[in-house]
């Protein structure tokens, strides 16, 4: 006999062994932001097109002299935040380089209600390294405070990708990838750590997956693991903290962990060997 707990441990393993397998298969060259540092680019012209769009939209800058704003149109690719004059130029205005900084949101100061301001800065990732960085700090606003956590959480994770972290929202294969140095494993260490957790300490709670945890103290443990950080659980860990923060990093995979492509395969065909590869065949079909 098998817990419905163990059952859903297994088809997690194997949909993340599935996922990583479709990506070898794939043989996709690696992200640009995953690849090896060596200090701060030459200035482009223009942006490499080899470089996918990680993100796009409007934003306001402050200029350093005047500290007035303008609206931009930004875009992140690679490891730099370009920025235009509007979506249809061709030619970026300027860059602001992402390695050697770092990213934060701030508070609004109380005469000026509803600005949503974060704030590029020297720091964070590079100090690791003993990176070069860029001296100059660029302030700039989002619309609203939705769109400005995304963008904070998108600069960061281009920023600590080098070095481990800024895995929410990551592509599962980039994470793995990056995580061999490690060892050989089926899933991300985030994973498994949630789920060691949980199977120790979590199995007889009531509401497990349903109740949610301590939103602050979720916020602040993916905080941590986006900075690279691998914050430990201990006792006085609340269990529905960490099953909420393990159902965060599966709600935010850009792609879920069966892909859409392999879906089908999965749950008609493929899915057979895997259990057999992994020695569950039998676990899915006992009560």
């Amino acid at each position: 006999m098998f817990s419905s707990y163990t059952k859903w441990r297994l088809l997690l393993c194997l949909a993340l062994r599935f996922h990583a397998a479709c990506a070898c298969v794939s043989a996709r060259s690696k992200s640009l932001v995953m690849g090896e540092q060596t200090g701060l680019p030459s200035r482009p012209s223009s942006p490499s097109l080899q470089d996918r769009v990680l993100k796009s939209g409007w934003l306001k800058k402050q200029r350093s002299i005047m500290k007035n704003w303008q609206q931009r149109w930004f875009v992140l690719r690679g490891d730099q935040l370009f920025y235009y004059k509007d979506e249809e130029e061709t030619k970026p205005q300027g860059f602001i380089p992402l390695q050697g900084n770092q990213v934060s949101e701030l508070t609004p100061q109380p005469e000026e209600p509803g600005k949503h301001l974060f704030e590029i800065a020297p720091g964070g990732a590079g100090d690791r390294e003993k990176m070069p960085v860029n001296h100059e700090a660029f302030l700039l606003m989002a619309n609203s405070q939705n769109e400005m956590e995304d963008w904070v959480k998108a600069i960061r994770r281009v920023i600590w990708a080098p070095f481990g972290g800024g895995i929410f929202g990551q592509r599962l294969e980039d994470t793995v990838q990056y995580e061999r140095k490690y060892g050989l494993r089926l899933a991300p260490l985030l994973v498994e750590q949630c789920v060691d957790f949980i199977r120790e300490r979590g199995l007889t709670e009531e509401g497990l997956f349903r109740m949610p945890g301590q939103a602050n103290l979720v916020k602040d443990l993916q905080d941590s693991f986006d900075c690279g950080e691998k914050p430990l659980f201990d006792s006085n860990t609340d269990v529905h903290t960490v099953a909420s923060l393990l159902k965060l990093y599966l709600r935010e995979l850009p792609e879920p962990v069966i892909p859409f492509a392999k879906y089908e395969d999965f749950l008609f065909g493929r899915v057979v060997s895997l259990m057999d590869l992994l020695g569950g065949a039998g676990c899915l079909t006992k009560g």
